[in-house]
């Protein structure tokens, strides 16, 4: 088990540079005695090339996608990114995916958001094939690729790992037999054993692969200012709460609103839910949104899962 953070985009996109202000924090994480360093995507800074820049500069971190909307791109231009930022990291890149929301694909690419799994599978395919084997000839219903000459990158080895935001039935039955893990957000610790991690390995298991990574993104500070804390808690997450797949996992976690899914409080409550996570079936446990209570706090909360991380 190995602990991180993840940084939304809105952090860096306020600073004055953003890959030099995400290889900033990317030393201070790995100062912090934290693994890895996950970065979010929107349409700012592309997430992969700010993953190969940070992995290089800091190279105690294992960088990563948190993640790469499918919807209204290529995979063999996702596939020829994820094996060049594993080559500048020397293997310690990972990429995460994600299906991508109907609201951010058609009003702003033009693109129909149509048989969304459909497409997932057949762009997992297509990408598993190039960084397995540099070469692919797929024609597909949503997606067709053909490669007339080499995609295998030079360097990027190992395989890169593909991970996927997958937290419904359909996507976590194809995460399980093409991908290597997932990335759910917001599904509390029994939400995840139940609905995430035992639907995923039964998945994989069926398709003969190896037990999934499970990277539990989980938003939570360690502050005495709850209530602030709190408060900034609703306004940040409130996003989440009309995405169908992101409303369903709250349900199951017994919430009401993402913001009830934050971890807010001192050190011992943050410290037993990253247990409890990892009791579920985590992997890997990677805090978000640790910013909400400002600097102090949010280097506060850095410190206590290095020292949790560096237990291990």
């Amino acid at each position: 088990m190995s602990i991180g953070i993840g940084l939304s985009p809105a952090v860096l996109d306020s600073t004055d540079n953003a890959v030099d202000a995400a290889v900033a924090i990317g030393r201070q994480v790995a100062a912090a005695g934290l693994s890895s360093l996950w970065f979010g995507q929107t349409f700012s800074h592309d997430s992969i090339v700010l993953s190969a820049a940070v992995g290089r500069e800091v190279p105690e971190l294992v960088v990563g996608t948190s993640a790469v909307p499918i919807s209204a791109r290529h995979p063999l231009l996702i596939a020829s990114q994820a094996q060049t930022a594993q080559a500048a990291t020397h293997g310690r890149f990972v990429l995460g995916l994600a299906v991508g929301a109907e609201a951010f694909t058609e009003p702003v690419f033009g693109t129909a958001f149509a048989r969304p799994i459909a497409r997932l599978r057949e762009f997992l395919t297509v990408v598993r094939a190039v960084i397995d084997t540099g070469a692919v000839d797929f024609h597909g219903e949503t997606v067709s690729a053909v490669t007339p000459m080499t995609a295998a990158v030079a360097g990027a080895r190992p395989v890169v790992p593909v991970l996927v935001a997958a937290m419904g039935p359909q996507a976590l039955r194809v995460t399980g037999e093409l991908a290597d893990g997932t990335l759910p957000l917001l599904a509390s610790p029994g939400a995840l054993a139940e609905h995430v991690v035992a639907p995923l390995t039964k998945a994989a298991e069926r398709a003969g692969r190896p037990a999934p990574r499970i990277v539990a993104l989980v938003p939570g500070v360690v502050t005495a200012d709850i209530e602030s804390a709190r408060a900034a808690a609703e306004k940040a997450t409130a996003f989440y709460n009309g995405i169908p797949s992101y409303h369903r996992i709250i349900e199951l976690s017994g919430a009401a609103r993402a913001a009830d899914l934050v971890v807010i409080g001192p050190e011992e409550a943050i410290a037993r839910r990253v247990a409890e996570y990892v009791e579920a079936g985590a992997t890997d446990v990677v805090f978000t949104q640790t910013d909400l209570a400002g600097a102090e706090d949010q280097h506060r909360t850095w410190r206590l899962l290095g020292e949790l991380n560096r237990a291990v």
